[in-house]
Order: structure tokens, then sequence, then C-alpha cells
């Protein structure tokens, strides 16, 4: 049976989407830019961003009653390329081994003008 999930520890969704989707076994949580749900803004560069993006995630599956390590694949949407070194240092340090499968990609663009956007999926 399909359940959304929905916290205000998180953005709402500003569209016809939901937070995540719980499937039982699987959680799957919408791309997360880096908006701060208490504050409405992001921060500044790309590592205050992807941190912002990975505790709206932490949030979300929070609300699943799961956490970082129960994610077993990623997407990760960059504004360019050339923020994946740094991207990469603070997700590194967010995840432990085994690591998730993690697809990155740039973008042409992000909402509300994001350098990056997360989603990913949990497994219980």
């Amino acid at each position: 049976m399909k359940k959304q999930l929905a916290t205000t520890a998180a953005p709402g969704a500003i569209g016809p989407y939901s937070q995540a989707i719980d499937l039982g076994s699987f959680v799957y949580v919408s791309g997360q830019i880096p908006v701060n749900p208490a504050t409405g803004t992001m921060p500044e560069g790309i590592k205050a961003q992807t941190a912002q993006s990975l505790d709206n995630v932490c949030a979300i599956l929070k609300e699943a009653g799961l956490t970082i390590d129960n994610v077993v694949k990623t997407t990760v949407f960059l504004a360019d390329m050339s923020l994946f070194a740094d991207m990469n240092e603070v997700y590194g340090s967010r995840f432990t081994a085994p690591y998730p499968a993690r697809s990155a990609v740039a973008v042409k663009e992000l909402p509300k003008q994001a350098l990056v956007e997360i989603e990913v999926i949990a497994v219980r």
C-alpha cells in the first residue's frame, strides 16, 4: 500500500508531488533542495547547500522511522559539475560504508537557483 509522508521538518512540496512515498519495504524521497524549513532561506555555497539538502532528506527519513543508513540509492543533481568535489566532500562525511549507489549529474537549472538537489531511495 502506498502511503504519503510529510513533515514540517523539511520544506513542503510546492507542486503536485509528495515529500516521500512509503511502500512498506521502500521509501522514495523526492529531490530536496537546500531550503531551511524554519526560515525558507538557502545557505550560500555548495558545501552548506549539500548539508542542508541532506538535513532535509534525513528529516523526511525520520518521519518514516528511518535514518540515512537505510539509504540504498541517491541521485545528486548539480547546477555545474565544477561543484562535484565540494559536494562529494560533504556527502562522503554523511554516509558510511557500504555507501549507497549514486548517480551525480549536472543539469541546466535547479529550482530557486539552488546549486544542488538530492533524492534518495531507502529500504527497511
